[in-house]
């Protein structure tokens, strides 16, 4: 059965007893990497890899630059899961379905989430190439990962989103930013259903209401796993700027490439707060 089709918490287990049987040692970090973000990849002492269509339950993404793989190793002495790739609300999936590896991470025993996207820009900071921690969110997709049948197996049925985003994993975040000289800044992130793009007067209303970028994923994610008590660091790479503020037109292709270009950064980061990502306290 399609774990959207339930509540999946089943299915999730048959998953994590699937995996428990390939990996050393159970994930204590997660990290979502976001279209076109697969090169931000950390080196991973002993990286194994498993593909999503190998896991029971797992969906399969359909939209290039999410390759659809789960990578295991160890960043230092911390056991690491890393789901390169997701999928989306646009393709068809249900909530159930988009959140189904993260809460499958969530299960296993990841402690922290650090989750990744490609976003269009629409704060004056928010530049191609530049990246932007979310201090917040705008959930503009219609639907909630949360609604419907409660299982108590998931966690509480209301869940506070007031710190929805670690306050110090975000701070400890700029601050190495700042000490990498990496273009980095704090800010809003609105999530809409795609899979068209928005427009321009839709970016003014985003911009009215204090977005800083715009995408069309993680949200889901997010609020999934605090419903699990998982804490939470979320960077969006900036890929373009959003409708109506430049002159180009927006594509898939434009939002790959400069995804991959901005990577090295994003790496560098990822580096830099994964030792915190692995701490317990929050």
């Amino acid at each position: 059965m399609r774990p959207g089709k339930t509540s999946g918490y089943f299915e999730a287990t048959r998953a994590v007893r699937f995996l428990a049987a390939r990996w050393p040692a159970a994930p204590r970090v997660g990290m979502v990497l976001g279209s076109g973000l697969g090169n931000a990849l950390p080196k991973l002492r002993g990286a194994k890899s498993i593909p999503w269509s190998s896991i029971p339950g797992f969906p399969r993404p359909s939209v290039a630059g999410h390759g659809g793989v789960l990578d295991f190793g160890f960043w230092g002495d911390v056991p690491v899961a890393v789901l390169c790739g997701r999928v989306h609300l646009y393709e068809g999936y249900s909530p159930g379905e988009v959140v189904f590896p993260a809460r499958v991470l969530a299960l296993a025993g990841i402690r922290s989430l650090l989750a990744t996207c490609a976003a269009g820009g629409i704060a004056a900071r928010a530049t191609p190439g530049s990246l932007m921690i979310f201090s917040d969110h705008l959930n503009f997709q219609g639907v909630n990962p949360l609604a419907g049948v409660h299982d108590p197996r998931w966690g509480a049925r209301f869940v506070d989103m007031t710190r929805a985003y670690d306050p110090r994993l975000r701070l400890e975040a700029l601050k190495a930013a700042r000490s990498l000289r990496l273009k980095c800044f704090e800010g809003v992130y609105a999530a809409m259903l795609g899979p068209g793009y928005e427009t321009p007067a839709e970016i003014r209303a985003l911009k009215t209401l204090g977005a800083g970028a715009v995408g069309m994923s993680t949200v889901p994610e997010v609020m999934a796993v605090r419903q699990m008590r998982v804490r939470v660091l979320a960077v969006a790479v900036i890929t373009n700027r959003a409708a109506g503020l430049s002159a180009k037109f927006l594509s898939h292709h434009e939002v790959l490439e400069t995804g991959r270009a901005a990577s090295q950064g994003l790496s560098r980061l990822i580096g830099a707060v994964a030792p915190l990502l692995a701490k317990d306290e929050g």
